[in-house]
């Protein structure tokens, strides 16, 4: 009888190793390496993007067992009881807390695509509406504006003289275009000359604002053009998602007693 207890306990010791090597990566030093270590690491550079095949599974492999070495030489030197590796294992321990609480707070809290619409509609509310093609030239005084503009009512180009004349290097470089833009992009007074324009029409006298005196002539109006939905949907997203973790950081920040 003690002879068959005996060979059982050997069998089963047979049957168990296979399965205790294979729940292990590698045994460095006679301590077991867990394979669950390497699909760990597999993961993240999944995550970053890059593709995990048989040659980088294999780099990894090697990355595992590199560090169980140098981990347990660190420990042989007893660096694991310090006091600086343990203040950083805890600022470790908090960013990884930290992470995994947000993630949880946005599997519980995601933005649904009735709200990324919403979104959308407030964006297309406040940029729709015309949109304006005019050119400009700035100077800094009213004569220079007014001798200019009779010298176009006289046969002078607008775009030739945009290029000599304009304070405005960015526009004036390009004959005075300023390209599409709402009303709302420039300053008041400017706008407010400019929507009063027919397409082809110029000013009849100077603008002033807060950079000089402007001679605006519009050349084209438009609705318009926004992208669709679909197309800015993941740039919504993503801003609605900063959006409620800050919300989220926030109202825990203000529950807090702080002392």
């Amino acid at each position: 009888m003690k002879y068959f207890l005996t060979a059982v306990a050997a069998s089963a010791l047979m049957v168990a190793t296979p399965l205790a090597t294979a729940q292990n990566l590698a045994i460095v030093n006679g301590k077991p390496v867990p394979s669950a270590r390497l699909d760990a690491l597999a993961k993240q550079v999944e995550a970053s993007g890059r593709p995990v095949d048989a040659s980088v599974r294999e780099q990894l492999k090697e990355e595992v067992v590199l560090r169980e070495i140098f981990m347990q030489e660190a420990e042989r030197r007893g660096i694991a009881a310090s006091a600086d590796y343990k203040s950083q294992m805890e600022l470790a321990r908090q960013t990884i807390l930290i992470r995994a609480l947000f993630a949880d707070e946005q599997k519980k809290n995601p933005v649904t695509d009735a709200s990324l619409k919403a979104e959308y509609d407030k964006f297309a509310a406040a940029n729709g509406g015309k949109e304006y093609r005019a050119r400009h030239i700035l100077v800094e005084k009213e004569d220079e504006a007014k001798a200019i503009i009779a010298s176009i009512k006289g046969g002078a180009k607008f775009e030739e003289i945009a290029q000599k004349q304009s304070k405005d290097p960015g526009s004036g470089a390009n004959g005075g275009d300023l390209d599409w833009a709402s009303a709302a992009s420039y300053v008041g007074e400017f706008s407010e000359a400019m929507a009063k324009l027919e397409k082809g029409q110029m000013t009849q006298t100077p603008v002033k604002t807060q950079f000089g005196y402007h001679i605006i002539r519009l050349d084209d109006v438009r609705q318009a053009q926004l992208p669709p939905f679909e197309e800015i949907k993941p740039q919504i997203a993503q801003q609605k998602q900063q959006q409620q973790m800050s919300e989220f950081q926030n109202t825990l920040r203000s529950k807090a007693k702080i002392q």
